[in-house]
C-alpha cells in the first residue's frame, strides 16, 4: 500500500488525479490523506468526487472515503473493465481533468473504453477543451495513445452542463519523447464564446492579432459561438506547432477582465513559449510525465524534453511518479531552459 501526503508541493486535486492514475497502472493500492490540503476548500469537491467514481468504475477498484469534503481516500485497483461510461460532475467542474485522469489506461486495455462525460470544458485551473484537443491530444498521441474525442456542448462557470464524448483506444504501438528545441512561426487560435456580445470576441481576436504582429509573428484566429451553453462565457486558445512538437496557452474569461486584456494576456503566454524554442509548455510538462515514466518504467525507453519554467505542478507531479514507479526523473537547466530527463533504473 502505496501512502501518499496530499499537501505535499502543490497539494491540490492534481496529487489525487495522478495517484489514480498511476494506482491504476501499477496495480498498486494507494492512501491519499490531506487531500487538497493547500487549497481553500480542501478535501474532496465534486470534480474531483467524479475522477474517483471514473477510476473506481473502469478499474472495479474498491474505494473508501469517497464522500465531498473527505480528507483521506483509499483506492484498491483491480481488472480494467472496457466499455461505456457516462458520468455527470453536476457542477462546472473541469472535464478535462476527470478525462486525463483516466487516460492512461491507454496502455493496459485490449478494447476501446468510451466515456460521456457532463460538466465544465471551459473553466479556470484547467485545461480548456480547445487545448485539451489541439495541444494535449497530438502530444501524448506522439507517444502512441489513441483518442477521439468530441464536444457536444461547452460549458462554463458557473453552471456547467457541457457535454463531452471520448473513446480511448488501445495502444497499436508506443514511442518515448526525444524533443529539442523548436522553431515555432506562427500561431493559431480558437476564441470560445457563449452567450456574450458580439463585440467581445472581436475586441479579444484584434488585441491578439495586434500583439502578435508586433512581434512579427503571423496569427489565424477563429471565433466558435456555442450559445446552446447553459452560462455565459468565453475562452482564449492558442498555438503553435514546430517541427516535432507544438505549445499552447489558454485563459478563461472572467467578470472584471476587459477583452483586451485578456487577448494580451494569452497572446504573451504564447509567444514566450513560442520565443523559448522550448519542446513543450510549461502547463504540458507535468500532464505528460505519467506516460513517458510508464514507458521508461515498463519498456525501457528514455525520453527527454526542454521547458522554459519548471512548474511546481511538474515537480510535485515527478516525486508522485517516482513513488510509484522505478523511475528517475531530472530536471536541470541548461543555458535558458530547463531539460527533464525520464529513465527507468
Amino acid at each position: 500500500m502505496i501512502e501518499i501526503d496530499g499537501s505535499y508541493g502543490e497539494g491540490g486535486g492534481q496529487i489525487l488525479r495522478s495517484s489514480l492514475s498511476l494506482s491504476i497502472l501499477t496495480g498498486k493500492a494507494c492512501i491519499i490523506r490531506n487531500i487538497r490540503a493547500n487549497r481553500p476548500n480542501p478535501g474532496l469537491r465534486a470534480q474531483h468526487l467524479t475522477a474517483v467514481r471514473v477510476a473506481m468504475e473502469v478499474s472495479n477498484a474498491d474505494v473508501k472515503g469517497l464522500e465531498i469534503g473527505s480528507k483521506r481516500l483509499e483506492f484498491h485497483p483491480r481488472d480494467i473493465e472496457e466499455g461505456r461510461y457516462h458520468f455527470d460532475i453536476g457542477t462546472a467542474g473541469s472535464v478535462t481533468l476527470v478525462l486525463q485522469t483516466i487516460l492512461p489506461v491507454s496502455f493496459l486495455i485490449s478494447r476501446p473504453i468510451e466515456l460521456s462525460l457532463r460538466g465544465g470544458t471551459d473553466v479556470k485551473w484547467s485545461p480548456t477543451w480547445d487545448y485539451f484537443v489541439n495541444v494535449f491530444l497530438p502530444i501524448i498521441s506522439k507517444i502512441g495513445v489513441d483518442v477521439e474525442a468530441e464536444i457536444l456542448r461547452r460549458g462554463f462557470y458557473p453552471s456547467g452542463g457541457g457535454e463531452v464524448r471520448m473513446r480511448i483506444n488501445p495502444l497499436k504501438r508506443y514511442s518515448p519523447l526525444n524533443l529539442d528545441e523548436q522553431d515555432y512561426q506562427d500561431v493559431k487560435g480558437v476564441i470560445t464564446v457563449s452567450k456574450l456580445k458580439e463585440d467581445i470576441p472581436r475586441r479579444i481576436k484584434h488585441s491578439i492579432i495586434d500583439y502578435l504582429i508586433r512581434k512579427g509573428v503571423s496569427a489565424r484566429i477563429s471565433v466558435d459561438r456555442d450559445d446552446s451553453s447553459i452560462s455565459e462565457g468565453v475562452s482564449v486558445t492558442l498555438w503553435s506547432c514546430g517541427k516535432d512538437s507544438r505549445v499552447g496557452s489558454a485563459h478563461v474569461g472572467e467578470k472584471g477582465l476587459p477583452s483586451e486584456k485578456l487577448g494580451r494576456l494569452s497572446a504573451d503566454d504564447i509567444f514566450k513559449e513560442m520565443e523559448s524554442r522550448a519542446s513543450l509548455d510549461v502547463h504540458m510538462a507535468d500532464q505528460v510525465l505519467i506516460y513517458l515514466a510508464y514507458l521508461s518504467a515498463h519498456h525501457q525507453r528514455f525520453s527527454r524534453f526542454l521547458v522554459r519554467e519548471i512548474t511546481n505542478h511538474a515537480r510535485t507531479n515527478a516525486w508522485l511518479v517516482e513513488r510509484f514507479l522505478p523511475v528517475r526523473i531530472s530536471m536541470e537547466r541548461k543555458e535558458r531552459l530547463y531539460e527533464v530527463q525520464i529513465r527507468g533504473i
